[in-house]
C-alpha cells in the first residue's frame, strides 16, 4: 500500500500515550523501510507501560496475539504508541497497541501504521506465574 493514499487520521483520545519515537538508518532493512522487528520491539516496549501498574512487579511478554501492519515506517517518522488495556486476568494482562506515525515531511498529518494485541503475565522471581495484586475499584 503506498503512503501517497494512506488515510490520515486523527490520533485517538481515548487511549494513553505511552511511547514516542523517531526510527533512524541504523533501523533500516535493505528497501529502506524500518524492519518489522525494530517496530515490534518498540510496540513491546510500549504495551508493558500500563500493564506495570497492574503486576506491581516482574511481568514478560507471554503471548503476541494479533500484529498488523498496516503501513511502512520511515526513517524520520515520529512514531506514538498508545495503548489500553483489554482484559486483566488472573496473573495475565492484555494490551491493544496502536502506533501512529507522523511523516518527516508532514508533520501535524498521522497515518496508523500498526495495530497489536499483546498479553503479559505476572511473574515471581523463579519465572513462574503469580496472581495481580487486586486493585481498588473506583
Amino acid at each position: 500500500m503506498s503512503t501517497q493514499t494512506s488515510p490520515k487520521v486523527p490520533l485517538p483520545t481515548d487511549k494513553e500515550l505511552v511511547l514516542k519515537v523517531i526510527p533512524m538508518p541504523a533501523d533500516c532493512n535493505a528497501n529502506g523501510d524500518i524492519f518489522g522487528g525494530w517496530v515490534m520491539a518498540q510496540v513491546d516496549l510500549a504495551g508493558s507501560v500500563i500493564p506495570a501498574r497492574y503486576t506491581q512487579g516482574r511481568m514478560a511478554t507471554v503471548a503476541v496475539n494479533q500484529f498488523i501492519f498496516k503501513q511502512p515506517v520511515r526513517v524520520g517518522d515520529i512514531l506514538s504508541f498508545f495503548g489500553h488495556i483489554t482484559k486483566v486476568g488472573n496473573t495475565s494482562v492484555t494490551v491493544q497497541v496502536e502506533v501512529y506515525a507522523e511523516r518527516f515531511r508532514a508533520q501535524g498529518e498521522y497515518v496508523k501504521v500498526t495495530e497489536a494485541s499483546l498479553t503479559y503475565v505476572a511473574i515471581d522471581e523463579t519465572g513462574k506465574p503469580r496472581p495481580i495484586p487486586q486493585r481498588d475499584a473506583c
